[in-house]
């Protein structure tokens, strides 16, 4: 019989003492290599090669026990053993009948008394620690088995203790040698890395599962072994292996079902809030059918207009503004130039607006540049960006109201006139409209959903976050995931319908307890048996925050760095953050068991249920019809407490085209040494320097005072880090060494005080390439810009405005209402997930946002429509009529 192997491990006993503890174990292998006992010198050889690593591993590791005259093998495909026999040096294989099988197990029980009483081990194969008498050991000292022992364990934990199977206990070893035995014929894999390790913890509670301790160490930290061994993490859903990480549906996502009478309540809530934007659209397609029966000289009604074949997974945009076409339009038939209605109404008026390409390039002026050193020859700081030299085109009505083709320059054809067609059937709109009054008078309810005033919550739910004068919104509500789950939907109506922001404390509680940190999602993404996926997941394209430039860079490198920081080479932060991160469109796809543990955690999921919630527009759009890309996504960015002012880890001030939530799911704490911090402090001299010198060069081109200049220099950096990092602490209403990143939220009605405020300082900030802002198409749509606690200040001063300001802790979500300016800036390394939703209260100033898009150049990078609020509208109320009709209908 081959030899025993023995593993040694420390272990901690109750009195502290280390002991050294011997782990014997029957060689778990799926086939034994069968030995031939030569009588003349009774040295064990191998009757054919087998394997070269067993007999390598046999040679270094002699044995020195005792030998039988026989030697098993366990057989994959046999559910008995098989006796080499030897008779006269020739060896004979013989299946061994039920009489012969019991003379086996005797021996094997006789051979295996002999070593526990030679040893004063025991044989059942755990870590058994031997202890002074009257010492009590803790479920820690007997939860680690070996791999060999997994199949006894499920039979012995029904005795009552989880781990009387792990005992030592000689008077009842005799009576389990022969179950032991035929144990050996199972092998069981650790179900985290799916490999035979020696050192597992069984589950008490499936009894089925095991994890390595390994395994356990690296991707479960934080969990004692001893919970592990009453209930594994397979059983607590929060298994992260590559196999549950690609499993979907393994937990309840909903946390709570809604009623008949809610759901009446919602859906009614939901046709109220769309039909007046279902009336402007109906107003609109109205008013171009009556301009295209003055072109045909035909009565309105008998206007026929053409169908566009449009598939379901395609959409269709205007040519000139950008903006989805969601049903009547005009379109060449020549070129298939397609025009919206609001650009029709525009020309007809002469107000269309240019939205000619507009070049804003920004010039790299070298390495040394961007760490306050001097420009690369040939590049000057006086230079600005030019709008590229092209003759505007005038584009006209005819006098009959219709409208011509633009020319080739302008991407059309010049030669025909723009038809009238459609998408949906005609009228069907106009139908839905009149349906969806209907069905308000034949379900009136007479209170609304805002109209009745919610109950104020304790003082716990409200935070001082800003102390503004002459107003009533510096608090924000601010409730736990326990208190949302006893109140309904008022509160959080009436704050979210003023458009102030609203933070959830521990959304984190309703979670399984999956892990968020990076390293398992990014293990996740190249376990996937998609080739191509695993590939791309090798490198990251990451964004510099210093020069606000994309780099390439490995994986665990970048990973690496989020854990422990990076930094140039003269000690300056590094700052890299990953935006839409995983890169594809389909994070549900990619990472379907963290989408779920997602889902399950966000707070009023009513609202934010990015499959199902019911007041959530963006779900209504029917199967099949091409959907935005809402998320969820991950933002992963490295962090630091103090603020640079330079290359800091920020999001900087923009707009969310529609509502958001955000929550942040993990957090790295990264200290700085005191010799980068004194190299920092010298750093930024020479960034004050560099300020000031080109600060300067823009006075003598603006003809400014020299003084003025300076003074401004002077009151720029009069604020310490400091007194940064305290206000910002104070604001949060939090300590600075639990927030994870500090958030500023500005109100709908000062966007134009706080756009007039960053046009006149624009030259103060810095963008690409870490040089100075010199053009502003759009001040928030542009996202050149980040305000730090100086502008904050200086905006305060001049302009009377002053953000929301608060700390994101871990596990806290953050709603911001759509059309709400906000920037973010990260004190650790951080780790978000945010899905985006449209509200019936946000339906307004998401069209407002999309109008501006209209706006802007061709070449912006906010110009496209990608919400589609209009077809959202649509679809919107088409769902709620079918769902509230079968409401109604249904008895009881």
């Amino acid at each position: 019989m081959e030899s025993m192997i023995a593993k040694r491990e420390r272990l901690n006993c109750n009195t502290g003492q280390s002991k050294q503890i011997t782990l014997n174990s029957w060689p778990a292998t799926k086939k034994r290599i069968p030995m031939t006992v030569h009588c003349g010198n009774k040295r064990a050889k191998s009757e054919k090669k087998g394997n070269a690593k067993q007999l390598l591993a046999r040679k270094k590791n002699p044995s020195n026990r005792q030998k039988l005259n026989k030697d098993f093998e366990f057989l994959e495909d046999e559910k008995i053993p098989q006796a080499k026999r030897h008779c006269n040096g020739i060896a004979k294989t013989a299946t061994l009948d039920e009489e012969e099988l019991d003379e086996w197990e005797e021996e094997a029980i006789v051979f295996m008394n002999m070593k526990d009483r030679r040893k004063s081990r025991n044989f059942e194969s755990v870590m058994v620690e031997r202890r002074p008498k009257g010492i009590t050991r803790k479920l820690s000292d007997h939860i680690v088995t070996s791999l060999s022992d997994s199949s006894s364990f499920s039979s012995s934990s029904s005795s009552g203790s989880p781990v009387s199977h792990l005992e030592s206990d000689f008077s009842s070893t005799d009576r389990c040698k022969k179950n032991k035995v035929k144990g050996k014929r199972k092998y069981v894999k650790c179900h985290q890395c799916m490999t035979e390790e020696r050192t597992i913890v069984p589950c008490m509670k499936c009894k089925e599962k095991v994890y390595c301790i390994n395994c356990i160490r690296q991707w479960y930290p934080n969990i004692p072994k001893e919970e592990i061994a009453k209930q594994c993490p397979f059983c607590c859903r929060n298994c992260n292996c590559s196999i549950c990480l690609h499993s979907s549906g393994l937990i309840k996502t909903s946390k709570r079902d809604i009623t008949y009478q809610e759901k009446i309540k919602h859906l009614k809530y939901l046709i109220e809030s769309m039909l007046p934007f279902l009336k402007q659209i109906c107003k609109m397609q109205k008013q171009e059918i009556e301009i295209e029966a003055e072109i045909q000289e035909l009565l309105p009604s008998a206007v026929d207009i053409p169908q566009t074949l449009c598939y379901s997974d395609e959409r269709i945009y205007c040519n000139y503004c950008a903006t989805s076409i969601f049903d009547l339009h005009r379109s060449c038939r020549n070129c298939a130039y397609e025009l919206c209605l609001h650009c029709c109404q525009e020309i007809r008026e002469g107000r269309l607006s240019s939205c000619d390409e507009v070049a804003y390039e920004y010039r790299n002026r070298g390495y040394d540049y961007v760490h306050a050193g001097d420009p690369l020859p040939g590049s000057y700081l006086n230079e600005t960006a030019k709008d590229r030299t092209k003759q505007s085109i005038q584009w006209k009505a005819n006098n009959d109201g219709s409208v011509t083709c633009p020319p080739r320059e302008m991407n059309g054809c010049g030669d025909c006139r723009l038809e009238l067609k459609c998408i949906f059937p005609v009228g069907w709109i106009l139908d839905l409209a009149a349906k969806a009054g209907e069905m308000l008078r034949a379900c009136r309810i007479k209170q609304g959903i805002l109209k009745h005033k919610c109950a104020v919550t304790g003082r716990d739910t409200l935070h001082h976050r800003v102390s503004r004068e002459g107003t009533n919104d510096n608090c924000l509500h601010s409730p736990t995931s326990y208190d949302i789950q006893k109140e309904d939907l008022s509160h959080f109506q009436m704050k979210w319908a003023k458009g102030e922001p609203v933070i959830v404390r521990n959304a984190l509680a309703n979670s399984t307890g999956l892990s968020w940190e990076p390293m398992v999602m990014w293990r996740a993404l190249c376990e996937t048996e998609d080739l191509h996926t695993s590939l791309e997941m090798s490198e990251v394209r990451a964004i510099d925050c210093l020069a606000c430039c994309e780099v390439g860079i490995n994986t665990y490198q970048f990973f690496k760095g989020y854990m422990e920081g990076r930094s140039y080479h003269n000690f300056w932060p590094e700052m890299l953050k990953l935006k839409d991160w995983p890169p594809s469109n389909n994070f549900e796809d990619l990472l379907p068991r963290h989408c779920d543990e997602f889902i399950r955690i966000l707070p009023f999921q009513e609202y934010t249920d990015p499959r199902s919630g019911i007041l959530n527009l963006a779900v209504k759009l029917p199967p099949g019809v091409l959907k935005p890309d809402l998320g969820p996504k991950t933002y992963i960015a490295y962090g630091i407490s103090q603020e640079l002012g330079r290359g800091d880890s920020v999001t900087k001030l923009h707009y969310d085209l529609s509502d958001a939530v955000n929550i942040l799911t993990h957090t790295a704490d990264v200290a700085l040494g005191e010799e980068q911090l004194a190299a920092i402090e010298k750093l930024k001299m020479k960034h004050k320097a560099q300020d000031a010198k080109e600060k300067l060069e823009r006075d003598r081109e603006d003809k400014h005072p020299i003084n003025e200049g300076r003074k401004g220099i002077t009151d720029q950096n009069q604020y310490s880090d400091n007194n940064i990092d305290e206000v910002g602490a104070r604001n949060s209403g939090h300590s600075k060494n639990t927030g994870g990143a500090l958030w500023d939220i500005f109100r709908r009605e000062d966007v134009p005080k706080l756009e007039a405020y960053l046009r006149k300082h624009s030259k103060e900030f810095r963008h690409i390439y870490c040089s100075p802002v010199e053009k502003v198409i759009h001040p928030i749509h542009d996202q050149s810009f980040y305000l730090t606690m100086e502008h904050k200040r200086k905006l305060k001063e001049e302009f009377g405005v002053e953000p929301w300001t608060f700390a994101q802790n871990l596990g806290e979500a953050v709603f911001i209402p759509a059309g709400c300016p906000h920037q973010v800036r990260n004190l650790k390394s951080c780790t978000k997930v945010a899905v985006d939703f449209v509200s019936p209260q946000s339906i307004k100033e998401c069209l407002r946002l999309t109008e501006e898009f209209r706006q802007l150049p061709k070449n912006h990078r906010a110009r496209e429509d990608k919400l589609e609020i209009n077809k959202m509208i649509i679809y919107g109320v088409e769902r709620a009529i079918r769902e509230l009709s079968d409401l109604i209908s249904t008895p009881n």
